[in-house]
């Protein structure tokens, strides 16, 4: 990410928000003025334009189209969109621009770290044109990443069984979190099948309640009825997560 922002000078960049502050962070070091936008359409006056897709927290996904057309316009003047796409292996597929990237001016950022499970590995890659590619490979040197992590990445990415199993089983286990949380109140706000958004008055003390049972979610600062879910790891997991919601239930 942080070169791929260094490959516009510096100028005024878009994010589609609210998203990871991550982006608008490393675009601010490399010298652009840093906007968020909640409409997809104001990204294409930028300089750079920078989309989460599908979006975390949320879940958000743009349609492709609507993408390929703020592509062209940033195009005609230079412009770059960068797309992360960390999500979109738990995602539409359809929706990916991994096969629009010849046109120039678009960089599609995939990682290994989600869908995956392997943060530890520290590699993702990016989609993008011969030329892009070229001058994001000259910054990067020629040992950019160990040769263990892409046979493991190349294995990972080869083998469509695994893929394709873990998507169906993602979906079922959403679809239980989701039954799980609406029982117990929440709204579902949105989100992947690797995490849900949900919503609820009394946010700020399920996160307390469940914090001391051990479990984690994610709270946000502007959107305090909002809480953020993972997916429990296995079945003793989940009856803790279970019991520890029905714990709060009764208590209220």
């Amino acid at each position: 990410m942080a070169l791929a922002v260094c490959l516009v000078p510096p100028g005024r960049a878009a994010i589609l928000g609210p998203t990871y502050a991550e982006h608008a962070r490393v675009a601010r070091i490399a010298g652009h003025q840093v906007t968020e936008t909640a409409t997809v359409e104001d990204l294409g006056s930028a300089d750079l334009a920078i989309v989460v897709n599908p979006n975390n927290p949320d879940g958000r996904v743009v349609a492709k189209e609507m993408l390929l057309a703020i592509a062209d316009q940033l195009r005609q003047r230079g412009g770059l969109l960068i797309v992360d796409e960390a999500f979109m292996d738990a995602g539409p597929n359809a929706a990916s621009l991994g096969d629009a990237i010849e046109a120039g001016g678009i960089i599609v950022l995939r990682s290994f770290g989600k869908f995956y499970g392997l943060p530890g590995l520290r590699l993702s890659f990016a989609l993008t044109s011969e030329v892009i590619a070229a001058r994001l490979a000259a910054s990067l040197g020629p040992w950019p990443v160990s040769g263990a992590a892409l046979d493991i990445g190349m294995a990972a990415l080869a083998d469509k069984t695994w893929r394709e199993a873990t998507r169906r089983s993602l979906a079922q286990s959403a679809g239980r979190l989701d039954a799980m949380l609406t029982k117990a109140k929440f709204e579902i706000v949105g989100g992947t099948t690797l995490f849900r958004l949900a919503r609820s008055s009394q946010a700020s003390e399920v996160f307390q309640h469940l914090g001391r049972a051990g479990i984690l979610t994610r709270r946000f600062a502007e959107q305090k009825s909002w809480l953020r879910f993972g997916l429990p790891g296995s079945e003793t997991e989940w009856e803790r997560f279970g019991a520890a919601l029905a714990s709060f239930a009764e208590r209220s």
